[in-house]
């Protein structure tokens, strides 16, 4: 069981919402969480530097596994990404899991002259770019030159070699195609509250759950460990077990602002948005058993809502981790298992 933090950011001082993500992967890894995420924002006030952020997660734990949901390529150079990511995954101790997608950058129109001046028009955003950056981390050449100038000396592959962080890449995908390249790629597969129909319009559109199920059916058959693949899922699931009156009211508040959205496909890309879900653990327990996406996967990563505060954090992850979790059938590792900062 892990979860997925936006964090809380103030335009003008950067600096507190950052150290709040920071503590909120130490609160998961003290309760025994087995992953913590970072969401990325570009050109937002938020994580924009996903790998940074979890550079310093690094030194503030030493058990919990580490994960981008997602890192978008459009905006990356594949070669010095693996530079980044590798040497990320050693300072953790080959605990990084790099989740990433691809395709044009939002608002593409208007930041490509600031993002690619020179080649806007021919760069690939296609999953070529995953490529690109799978073989970098796996050790291919990069360079056609290998040896020793003075002092020096040159590798022909990205340098620190992160040995078995091929293994640990993920692609986040909401659609069957991106499930079955996923899959063929080897990839592990990140799902989240969000898929695309894949129906006409005027068609009767499945629920969202039926739609997960048939991507994740879909990456396992295309994938070489077939049932063994690795997806998780991931909803915005909040437990109210020990919350104030105040919290439980605002937390119901947030859910039925977002569940109009769930009432139909949004937008031209007809994307279906999973229901949140509020309640007691043993009411959010029958809720995700009954999923049928749920039920289909043995990883979750929780999301975490947005705009919420800190102390909010701290009590929804308590209560994932005491209550939430063993009603699931998750129990935390010993503590004595657990990383403890000195």
């Amino acid at each position: 069981m892990g979860f997925l933090t936006i964090g809380t950011f103030d335009a003008a001082d950067p600096g507190p919402g950052h150290e709040r993500v920071l503590e909120v992967i130490e609160l998961g890894e003290q309760l025994g969480f087995d992953s913590a995420w970072v969401r990325h924002r570009h050109l937002q006030h938020g994580i924009s530097s996903p790998v940074a952020v979890l550079a310093a997660a690094t030194q503030r734990t030493s058990r919990i596994d580490l994960g981008t949901a997602v890192i978008p390529l459009g905006w990356e150079n594949p070669l010095r990404l693996a530079e980044d990511l590798a040497t990320v995954d050693v300072l953790a101790g080959g605990r990084l899991n790099p989740g990433l997608s691809v395709g044009a950058p939002i608002h593409w129109e208007h930041v490509k002259a600031s993002l690619y001046p020179d080649t806007a028009d021919v760069e690939d955003l296609t999953y070529r770019r995953v490529e690109r950056l799978l073989a970098a981390i796996a050790g291919a050449p990069v360079s056609s030159f290998e040896g020793v100038e003075g002092i020096e000396t040159f590798s022909p592959r990205v340098e620190p070699h992160a040995a078995g962080l091929r293994e640990r890449v993920w692609y986040g995908g909401a659609s069957r195609r991106s499930a079955e390249w996923a899959g063929s790629t080897g990839l592990n597969f990140l799902t989240s509250n969000v898929v695309r129909s894949e129906t006409a319009p005027g068609e009767p559109t499945p629920d969202f759950a039926t739609i997960q199920r048939s991507h994740l059916g879909a990456f396992r058959a295309a994938h070489p460990d077939g049932e063994r693949a690795r997806a998780s899922q991931g909803l915005v699931v909040i437990p109210t077990d020990g919350a104030t009156a105040d919290q439980r009211a605002r937390y119901q508040r947030y859910v039925d602002a977002r569940t109009p959205r769930t009432a139909e496909p949004q937008g031209p890309g007809r994307m279906v948005f999973a229901r949140d879900l509020v309640g007691t653990s043993e009411q959010l327990a029958e809720a995700l058993w009954a999923d049928v996406g749920f039920q289909a996967v043995r990883e979750v990563v929780f999301a975490l809502p947005f705009t919420f505060e800190h102390e909010d954090y701290v009590q929804i992850l308590t209560a994932m981790a005491e209550h939430l979790g063993p009603a699931l059938g998750w129990h935390p590792r010993p503590r004595a298992e657990r990383g403890v900062r000195s």
